[in-house]
């Protein structure tokens, strides 16, 4: 049982609605905190708060954990008054991307890269001086919740769109797609666990497997014969262009065919030892929904 108080922001996030029902199973009395303010969410409470305009001040109770589901960038600047509610420990989400996505063409990208870099530099030092207790996970390639993720259910909308998926190269680049359950999962493990405080950890999926294969996966969930169609970097580019035509993939860039060539691999080891983290293997049952 987690006997604590707990502030969760991006509740409805991919990892953040799988996290409510968890913290509430183990004891844990949640606030939550968003913009978009219910009276109640799954008979908790739900205080109004943007982050990122400033609006809203934190509710009054006191509380004595804050987990961050939210972009990173816009923790620091409230660290100050989460500290005055009585947080004295907090865990954020950051992404392996601030590695992976360092040389990236894409203004867009580069940019998310170093505000990740400077919010993760930026929480360590704020809560140290503090005195909070603060832990950062980077996931590699996050999937599941409810869909809403923009990895493995794009791809899957983009085969259930076409009958097709595009590839460039050979597409053998390897990949660690971690279930956003196994992410909810290690932040309650983490809450009782002081080897995990002050450091940030790389968490990574259960199973190692080439690019093209998770996509085979993907097609194999959907019931659909896997159907690959090898296309010139030229022509990967301007089908980029044209599905960013579209807003559900405005977020899509050229560097992602690229990408498909290059191993993005993480090992979690030092998150199973000081918190137990063990994450299972890829597994995108979830996606029948969307057939």
């Amino acid at each position: 049982m987690l006997e604590r108080k707990v502030f969760v922001t991006g509740a409805t996030s991919t990892i953040g609605s799988l996290l409510v029902p968890m913290l509430k199973e183990h004891g844990a009395a949640v606030q939550l905190l968003g913009r978009r303010p219910q009276e109640s969410v799954r008979g908790l409470v739900w205080s109004p708060l943007d982050l990122e305009h400033n609006a809203a001040e934190l509710p009054q109770c006191e509380t004595e954990t804050l987990i961050h589901t939210a972009s990173l960038w816009l923790l620091p600047g409230w660290l100050e008054k989460f500290n005055a509610r009585g947080v004295r420990r907090v865990i954020a989400f950051s992404s392996t991307s601030r590695f992976t996505k360092q040389a990236s063409t894409s203004a867009y990208e580069f940019e998310v890269v170093n505000k990740l870099i400077a919010a993760e530099e930026h929480v360590a030092a704020e809560c140290e001086r503090l005195g909070m207790a603060w832990t950062i996970f980077r996931p590699t390639l996050i999937y599941g919740g409810t869909g809403g993720d923009r990895n493995v259910a794009d791809i899957a909308r983009l085969i259930c769109k076409f009958g097709f998926f595009p590839v460039f190269g050979t597409g053998n680049g390897r990949r660690q797609p971690v279930n956003a359950a196994d992410l909810a999962q290690a932040c309650v493990q983490s809450l009782a666990a002081p080897d995990s405080y002050n450091k940030a950890y790389n968490l990574s999926g259960g199973e190692t497997l080439a690019y093209i294969d998770m996509v085979r996966r993907i097609f194999e969930t959907l019931g659909r014969p896997p159907r690959f169609i090898r296309i010139p970097l030229p022509a990967f580019k301007l089908a980029v262009k044209l599905a960013r035509l579209h807003p559900r993939f405005a977020h899509l860039t050229p560097d992602m065919a690229l990408r498909m060539q290059a191993d993005l691999v993480f090992d979690h080891s030092e998150a199973t030892r000081d918190f137990g983290y063990r994450p299972g293997k890829f597994d995108p049952a979830y996606l029948a929904t969307l057939r």
